[in-house]
C-alpha cells in the first residue's frame, strides 16, 4: 500500500532487469541508512548507477526519459510530450492535493488570511474542478497523451485506483472506472501486482 507499487509497475513496463528492496513502514524507513538515500524517510527511491531519484513522478519521468526506446514518454518537442508533463504534474499537484485534503477532512475557509477567495488561492481550486478537468480530458483521449500509453498513465491510473477503491475520495464515475480497469489489465501491471 505504498507509492512504491507505482514504480514497480513502471519497472515491469520497461522489461529490464531490476532489484527491489522492500522496506517496511516504521523504524527502518526512518533509519540513518535509508534517510541518506531519501531524507524524507519515505518510499519509493530509485538508485540507477550513481543517480538517486525520489518522488514518484520524478522516478517515472526519469525512467521514461532514460529508456526512450520503451516509448513510455513521447518524443522531445512534441505536443504529446507537452501533454505528458502537463498531466504528470497535474496528478502530482492538483489531484493529489485535492484528494488528500478530502481524505484528511480538511476543508478550505471561504477566504484566505488576506481576504481573497480561497478557491483562487489553492493550486487545485476545488476537488470538483480538479475532477471535472480530468474527466473531460479522459473523455476525449484514450490515454493521457492521446493514443500512446505513457508513464503518466501509470501514475494517473494508480492514483485514481487508490482514490476510488481505498481512500474513497473520488466517486467511481464511468470515465475513471473504464480508464483504470483498462490499464489494470496491462500485463506489466498484473506482474507487478503478483510480486
Amino acid at each position: 500500500m505504498s507509492r512504491g507499487r507505482i514504480v514497480h509497475w513502471m519497472l515491469e513496463e520497461l522489461a529490464l532487469p531490476y532489484q527491489v528492496e522492500w522496506i517496511a513502514f516504521g523504524p527502518r524507513m526512518k533509519s540513518r541508512t535509508y534517510t541518506e538515500i531519501n531524507p524524507m524517510g519515505k518510499v519509493p527511491a530509485l538508485k540507477h548507477g550513481e543517480a538517486i531519484i525520489t518522488e514518484t513522478p520524478a522516478i517515472l519521468t526519469y525512467l521514461a526519459d532514460t529508456f526512450p526506446d520503451k516509448c513510455l514518454i513521447p518524443p522531445h518537442a512534441s505536443v504529446e510530450r507537452a501533454a505528458f508533463f502537463r498531466w504528470m504534474y497535474f496528478v502530482a499537484g492538483p489531484l493529489e492535493s485535492a484528494t488528500s485534503a478530502k481524505f484528511m477532512g480538511w476543508g478550505p475557509p471561504e477566504t484566505t488570511p488576506t481576504g481573497t477567495p480561497a478557491i483562487g488561492f489553492l493550486g487545485y481550486g476545488s476537488l470538483a474542478l480538479t475532477l471535472s478537468t480530468l474527466e473531460n480530458h479522459l473523455q476525449q483521449s484514450l490515454y493521457v497523451c492521446g493514443e500512446q500509453f505513457t508513464a503518466a498513465d501509470i501514475y494517473l491510473a494508480s492514483h485514481l485506483n487508490f482514490s476510488m477503491m481505498v481512500a474513497n475520495t473520488i466517486d467511481q464515475c464511468p470515465t475513471f472506472v473504464e480508464y483504470v480497469n483498462r490499464l489494470n489489465q496491462r500485463p506489466a501491471k498484473l506482474r507487478a501486482d503478483t510480486a
